[in-house]
């Protein structure tokens, strides 16, 4: 597969069966992903896969705080405080078009919360990646870790799988942190959902858009 194939197929998946995939090849995936950049070779990221019991024990861990309203201070703001256009134009965009598939209309906002807890069940994925880092790392190493999980999403493409990459999780960083034990001295980035598609469900007809390079792009010659 070329680079550019791997890019093109890469999308958010929000739904997959329950087929278990080899732990060869998520070792694989995980372990080739490190070439990432990293500046100074820091190599900033730290990972933990997780499947079968373990991954239900979070899993159940997660419904029942949910259940009782039991939130817990996130880990970071996951975005600006004061998302400003174009940027929230598009993240509302994106959000009515995936909800337009799923046919949950604005006005349902509990069926909307029903399938947001979706994503704390890793929508049904038979494996789960956490992200963590050392909680002094700044943003230059938070963009390591960004090309870190890029590549694990790249080479899942290359392997016949699909992800979602969930920066939801960083709500949880609790429960998460108790189920992996991860030291104080680490925060919770984000997870992952890895797996095979589920090509009968709705969300994943989803193909979410691009801005115009217009609106980003300047070449100087």
């Amino acid at each position: 597969m070329e680079v550019s194939e791997a890019i093109a197929a890469r999308r958010s998946v929000r739904g997959f069966r329950a087929d278990p995939v080899d732990p060869a090849v998520l070792h694989g995936i995980v372990t080739k992903a490190a070439r990432a950049a990293t500046g100074g070779n820091l190599q900033p990221w730290h990972i933990d896969v997780l499947t079968g019991d373990p991954l239900a024990r979070l899993k159940a861990a997660v419904l029942h705080k949910l259940q009782w309203g039991q939130a817990e201070t996130p880990a970071y703001d996951i975005y600006p405080k004061e998302l400003v256009a174009p940027y929230r134009d598009r993240r509302f965009a994106v959000g009515e078009a995936m909800y337009a598939e799923i046919g949950i209309p604005r006005e349902d906002k509990a069926g909307r919360r029903l399938w947001f807890a979706r994503n704390f069940q890793f929508f049904g994925a038979p494996a789960g990646l956490f992200c963590t880092v050392d909680r002094r790392m700044g943003p230059p190493q938070w963009a390591d870790l960004g090309m870190y999980l890029q590549n694990v999403m790249l080479l899942a493409v290359e392997a016949g799988l699909a992800t979602c990459a969930q920066e939801c999780w960083a709500m949880c960083p609790e429960t998460v942190g108790d189920a992996i034990g991860i030291p104080p001295e680490r925060m919770l980035f984000c997870g992952m959902a890895i797996g095979f598609e589920d090509t009968e469900e709705p969300a994943n007809r989803l193909r979410s858009a691009r801005a115009p390079e217009g609106e980003w792009l300047r070449i100087w010659d």
